[in-house]
């Protein structure tokens, strides 16, 4: 920082420390020594981060949020069509559910669940479902892809970005064209190099994650030629997984 004459602000800096638990403990006592206090979690672009990656306090101000959005929704049903009022649900409630989701690959599916009520309420108000009546039918018919499907949408979304030079950088490097030495049938089958990892948490890791869902598409949605195309034939591919 002296070298690009800039100047800590203790007072607007926050500090938090990835790791493991020991590692984390140690680095925070080295801070602590130079008058930084590190914190477990921060907010940063709108998005709760934790030192052990949960997620857990996002899950639950998005739910906070959406739930209170949802509820005044739910006083215009008399007052607005079934069209208009989806569209304030996919404002108001899809949006924040929807935000910064490719974070969330390889999260347990008890955190993902917390996301998935909250869709799952914005259909019932929207249809005037009850809550005894089961979810899936809803979703299908309002097209709908759940949750988690949504999130690997956007994980293959990114992939297919990055492959085609439309995404950063960072993300590209990645990224690793499966080329075998031998001539193969899978030579040309655009796969990418899967990472060798040992810990679910490294199998969570987006480079891991994304990889592997890549490499189980169809060819002709990993070589659709125009972004729209590929959005297009990815939906449909998942919304046959999730509901046929």
């Amino acid at each position: 920082m002296s070298h690009n004459f800039l100047q800590l602000n203790a007072d607007k800096t926050e500090v938090i420390v990835f790791g493991k638990k020991e590692d984390r403990r140690r680095i925070t006592t080295a801070l602590e020594t130079k008058g930084l206090k590190a914190k477990d979690t921060v907010k940063h672009l709108g998005v709760f981060i934790d030192s052990e990656l949960t997620f857990n306090s996002h899950m639950k101000a998005i739910t906070k949020s959406a739930f209170y959005h949802l509820k005044n929704i739910a006083k215009l049903r008399g007052l607005m069509s079934k069209q208009d009022l989806e569209k304030l649900v996919h404002a108001f409630i899809s949006s924040r559910v929807d935000y910064c989701n490719g974070l969330f690959t390889g999260l347990p599916k008890k955190t993902i669940k917390q996301l998935q009520l909250i869709q799952n309420a914005a259909a019932r108000v929207l249809t005037r479902t009850k809550r005894s009546d089961h979810i899936t039918p809803v979703l299908r018919s309002l097209h709908w892809l759940p949750v988690s499907y949504r999130i690997d949408f956007k994980a293959l979304l990114l992939v297919f970005k990055s492959l085609n030079g439309m995404g950063p950088n960072y993300l590209l490097d990645m990224f690793q064209l499966y080329a075998p030495t031998r001539s193969l049938r899978s030579r040309h089958k655009n796969l990418l190099v899967e990472p060798a990892v040992r810990t679910k948490c490294g199998e969570a890791a987006f480079s891991c994650y994304a990889v592997k869902l890549w490499n189980r598409l169809p060819e002709d949605t990993k070589n659709a030629p125009t972004v729209g195309s590929f959005k297009s034939r990815l939906k449909t591919k998942l919304f046959s997984d999730a509901f046929c």
